[in-house]
């Protein structure tokens, strides 16, 4: 079967998706108000509440959900053959992730941008609040650690992406520093930057950076897995102090400008990639090198319900709803925007992950492919190098060579995994701060101290094997832990538009198979662990369970209370 196809489909389903679908929700279940005051505008603190330009927010809420996970996912659920992926990740984008975006940023602008987990509080009652705001900071913990390791191993793989991607940072500071201290238009000096990331593109090619250069110039000698471990140990701890310093700062100085930056180079990637299947499919007939289905994998699990928590960004993922209601609902300059960035946003994601699918179905020849999904193991550890190269061979459509296509595939996935790392530090910035608030803990409310122990925790996790290969058991349970909050979040945004007289089936649906995946996951690994005595599993994954069951009781038992609410906080009006 053809590449094109699978490509075709797809997008045209995206476009009815954005064309009508997000119409709808937008006109009759969200009803939009292009006269409601947002809170960036009410609580403007120049800081982390900042009206802003929603191609500029746009650039940012999806530079920050589109970071590797869009990629890895996919990347890693095609081994059960490319029709479960693509049907779970444009089906799954359009009527669930995209909806619970659109929503989670709409209920918190709704709301004082407070969080979802804030949210909860006001929506069911103050025992939720907490109960959501654990289940938040062990996921959000474990996604610093992901990206952390995600980033540190290719910087170690592709030694030819650390020039460029550290260019960009004070580039992207010199742009703040233009457009909010000088007036200037964003668009322009961008532009230039994006030029010039291109060009350390090239010359970062010609003269990667090692860092065993450093250890030589300290006069290390270190045998090759010392080596291995030193690399990855330093790039942590390098990448831990940045996103420290980067969630701390005021969102103008570093994170609007980068993540515009990053939005150009995203579309540009997207543009290359797409286009190199088109001249690929009419010069070289570009083929689907894997089954549509392949059951039969050494070690790797039935793929049901475990392709639901493989695939979690690039269909539905949590973690954009804390992006939602942590910082863009902090920005919308109107609410009328919450369509482009919360719908466009999950959508231009789902785009992310078909060209992941289609880069490791058809960018890979037959022997690379069997190289790397040989077995659950092997794809486990080799599922990024597998997209970097197939997509490095699409890009090369265009007669790039194929290990400069490479490095800039490479670029593209370490940006937007270090825009989601630095923007999941500022969530658990704002989570700790609340928790400490809900408790009177004075000490935890101070920003930059919340900030720094979570960091600190998210390094134990990277490091706990001494080896900074992130070998901590709750690893494992990141991806149900992810799918379990969208669901909850689904439920959040379904109970507003109850007590608001809305329907909510549009989202309550998406939210009951959702949680019932996630449940059913949970429910089998903990048989598992049960079984093979992986106690720190098994208690870790009980007590994220049994949150989430307690959370789910005093939704329902809130149902029963929705029809008496006259808070008037719950009108049509808002």
């Amino acid at each position: 079967m053809s590449a094109f196809y699978i490509m075709i489909i797809g997008l045209g389903l995206y476009y009815l998706g954005v064309r009508f679908y997000s119409k709808y929700l937008s006109e009759k279940i969200y009803r939009l108000d292009p006269n409601f005051v947002t809170p960036a505008h009410r609580f403007n603190d120049g800081s982390d509440f900042v009206p802003t330009n929603k191609h500029v927010l746009f650039g940012h809420h999806f530079s920050s959900v589109a970071g590797a996970a869009p990629i890895l996912g996919p990347a890693i659920a095609v081994i059960w053959g490319w029709l479960p992926a693509f049907l779970w990740v444009v089906l799954g984008t359009i009527f669930a992730g995209a909806v619970h975006d659109f929503g989670t940023l709409w209920v918190s602008n709704r709301h004082n941008g407070y969080s979802i987990g804030t949210l909860s509080e006001k929506i069911i009652n103050s025992r939720v609040k907490i109960l959501f705001l654990l289940i938040i900071l062990s996921l959000v913990v474990v996604v610093n650690a992901v990206f952390t390791m995600a980033i540190a191993d290719l910087f170690i793989q592709k030694p030819e992406s650390v020039l460029p991607i550290n260019v960009e940072i004070p580039l992207a500071i010199g742009i703040g520093f233009l457009v909010y201290k000088k007036g200037f238009k964003l668009l322009i000096p961008s532009l230039i930057a994006l030029i010039i990331m291109y060009l350390f593109i090239w010359i970062g090619n010609e003269h990667p950076f090692q860092i065993t250069a450093v250890f030589h110039w300290l006069g290390l000698n270190l045998d090759e897995k010392s080596t291995i471990i030193a690399s990855r140990v330093t790039w942590i701890i390098f990448l831990l102090i940045y996103s420290y310093i980067a969630s701390s700062i005021p969102v103008w100085v570093l994170l609007q400008p980068r993540d515009y930056i990053n939005s150009h180079k995203l579309f540009l990637g997207l543009g290359l990639l797409y286009g190199g299947v088109i001249i690929l499919t009419f010069t070289k007939g570009l083929q689907l090198n894997v089954p549509y289905y392949n059951p039969e994998v050494s070690g790797a699990p039935f793929w049901f319900p475990v392709l639901f928590i493989t695939i979690a960004c690039g269909a539905i993922s949590g973690f954009h709803g804390l992006v939602g209601s942590g910082t863009s609902s902090k920005q919308m300059d109107k609410e009328t925007d919450a369509r482009y960035i919360g719908y466009g946003g999950a959508i231009g994601e789902g785009s992310l992950a078909l060209i992941s699918i289609i880069a490791c179905i058809a960018g890979l020849s037959a022997v690379q492919w069997g190289q790397y999904y040989n077995s659950w193991a092997s794809i486990g550890k080799f599922s990024l190098v597998a997209f970097v190269e197939g997509a490095g061979n699409l890009a090369s459509a265009w007669g790039i060579s194929s290990k400069l296509a490479g490095t800039f595939v490479a670029v593209i996935v370490i940006s937007f995994a270090a825009t989601s790392l630095d923007t999941s530090v500022r969530i658990l910035r704002y989570v700790i701060t609340e928790i400490a608030g809900e408790y009177q803990i004075k000490f935890l409310q101070k920003g930059w101290l919340a900030a720094l122990i979570g960091v600190v925790v998210s390094g134990i996790i990277a490091l706990y094997d001494g080896e900074g290969r992130g070998g901590v058991p709750i690893w494992h349970l990141f991806g149900i832990t992810n799918q379990m909050i969208a669901g909850l979040s689904l439920l959040i945004v379904g109970l507003y538009l109850k007590i608001a007289k809305r329907r909510s089936i549009y989202v309550l649906f998406p939210m009951v198979f959702i949680l019932g995946m996630t449940s059913f996951a949970m429910v089998t690994n903990l048989i598992k662990y049960f079984s093979k005595s992986e106690v720190v599993l098994f208690v870790i994954g009980s007590i994220i369970f049994i949150l989430e069951l307690w959370l789910i009781l005093e939704a329902i038992f809130a149902i029963k209370t929705i029809n008496q609410k006259t808070d008037t906080s719950y009108s049509e009006a808002g």
